[in-house]
């Protein structure tokens, strides 16, 4: 009874409600389609194969999400990780010879045996990442990646494995490039440098913590940052580096920094951190550099490096108060070596450079930058303040041995009738030495007037160390007029010998 009552309650009061309800919904469900429908349109879309995938004229969003293409990954990151491979390095361990407090009680029991004991150390293992350059191979990385290793294997994304040889490397750029025997490898393109804006998206692509092909993103915060981790005898480093906020950890070093377009514009050097871990402040070595220090490698194996022959120094606000400079940036001339490419060109102690072939000079690293992108031989604009008057003037730039030539993987340099040369490898084993530059003639001049004869190998300038004729020629343009040199050496028998020269 109470149902029935009930049920006829409902038919009678409610049922118009509920086929309202229903109407409503219906007609809900149809805007909401017809909506999707008419903002959405549809595309070709191939989920399964993933290629040419686009939705709302923007590449590679996979999601309903429209991402705007300023800030759209995932292209980039489909054609740059590919193109990134994780190194892995081995450095072999060496014998120490430990002394035992007890040896000689030993001896007197044992015998000779325990004299020159020794204690193996064990090999090292090190990694980072590489950037693939050629199909067939060409790898660059950083040269603190590769340093010293006695085995270089690099891991492809494919998790292909190859042992690699290190082409050439250059510690004042931390650049080293690598070959592996393979074909048809994926490529990363080299972008401009010159042309990265501050605040501009960019991404790392690496292997920290040896977590392969992996992407972070950030901005460029600044431009020719010197950070001072380079370090060379003569003070040959470059050091102007793209700061940026991607995430870069252990593992990343040599890795690539990618504009959206995919484009190699750095190569990840170094971060700033009180852990070791990241802490916000990335530096990568800009691409112009990188291109030209690894074309220099490849073909020839050796850096052909561009000097001005100036000493400089940072514009500040008092350097411009002191000298009434029209500029509060720029590059202060603090000395002109002599016969160099700045004094030959007309330039002078207190000139201020402000722009080098139409890229305005802002710092020290901005100008070691843009005169190291060329080689020896070639000219460039200069544009300097003097006297408050800007001018202009072409430059030829020379090599680390004063001249315009190339420069090879063994060298000769002349200097008041002495020839030098670099000391062959079996002599310097022989003699246990590092390096040197070695007498291969000698004429009349301030050498030989000084006693030193034929075959002899100088191995420090005013107690500088000499590895090199490129050693020797950089610290003999960079000693003041009228000062004294002290030569010191060895002949090839063994025999040291000390020599002073009048400079």
């Amino acid at each position: 009874m109470y149902n029935i009552v009930f049920l006829k309650n409902l038919n009678m009061k409610n049922i118009k409600s509920y086929l309202f309800a229903i109407l409503f919904s219906v007609l809900g469900g149809l805007t909401s389609i017809t909506g999707y429908k008419y903002f959405n349109p549809e595309t070709d879309v191939n989920i399964n194969n993933n290629k040419n995938i686009k939705l709302a004229n923007y590449v590679y969003d996979t999601t309903d999400v429209i991402v705007p293409e300023g800030l759209n990954f995932i292209y980039t990151s489909k054609k740059t990780t590919p193109a990134v491979v994780h190194i892995r390095t081995t450095f072999e361990g060496r014998s120490t010879t430990t002394r035992n407090p007890f040896e000689d009680m030993f001896r007197d029991f044992f015998g000779e045996r325990y004299d020159n004991r020794e204690r193996e150390v064990p090999r090292r293992r090190g990694s980072g990442s590489g950037v693939i350059m050629t199909s067939d191979g060409y790898i660059i990385t950083n040269n603190h990646v590769i340093e010293n290793a006695s085995e270089v294997e690099v891991l492809l994304s494919d998790n292909r494995t190859f042992i690699a040889t290190v082409e050439g490397n250059d510690p004042t750029t931390d650049i080293a490039v690598l070959k592996i025997d393979a074909e048809d490898l994926q490529t990363v393109a080299f972008g401009n440098s010159d042309n990265v804006e501050i605040g501009e998206w960019v991404l790392a692509v690496g292997s920290p913590f040896e977590f392969r092909s992996t992407v972070t993103a950030g901005i460029v915060s600044a431009k020719a940052r010197n950070i001072g981790i380079l370090r060379d005898r003569n003070n040959l480093q470059i050091e102007a580096f793209i700061q940026h906020q991607a995430p870069v950890n252990p593992g990343n070093s040599g890795g690539a920094l990618v504009d959206l377009r995919g484009n190699l514009i750095g190569i990840n050097s170094a971060i700033a951190t009180p852990t070791g871990t990241f802490a916000g402040y990335s530096f990568a070595i800009p691409s112009n550099l990188v291109k030209k220090v690894y074309q220099d490698l490849v073909e020839y194996g050796v850096v052909q490096r561009a000097l001005l022959g100036i000493t400089i120094l940072d514009v500040n606000a008092e350097i411009a108060e002191d000298r009434d400079l029209p500029v509060l940036t720029g590059v202060l001339i603090d000395r002109v070596n002599d016969g160099g490419a700045a004094d030959e060109a007309g330039l002078e102690s207190g000139d201020v450079i402000v722009e080098i072939n139409g890229t305005e000079i802002r710092n020290v690293s901005n100008l070691q930058e843009q005169v190291a992108i060329n080689r020896p031989g070639d000219k460039i604009l200069v544009t300097y303040i003097r006297d408050g008057k800007k001018k202009t003037l072409n430059a030829t730039l020379k090599n680390t041995l004063g001249t315009t030539e190339v420069v090879a993987s063994s060298n000769s340099f002349t200097i008041d009738g002495a020839v030098f040369a670099d000391v062959p490898k079996e002599l310097r084993e022989k003699l246990e030495i590092d390096g040197g530059a070695q007498v291969s003639e000698i004429n009349n001049g301030k050498w030989k007037n000084s006693g030193i004869t034929k075959g002899f190998i100088v191995t420090s300038i005013n107690k500088r160390g000499i590895s090199d004729v490129e050693d020797l020629s950089t610290i003999l343009s960079q000693l003041p007029k009228d000062d004294g040199v002290l030569v010191e050496g060895l002949y090839p028998n063994g025999v040291k010998a000390y020599y002073g020269i009048g400079w």
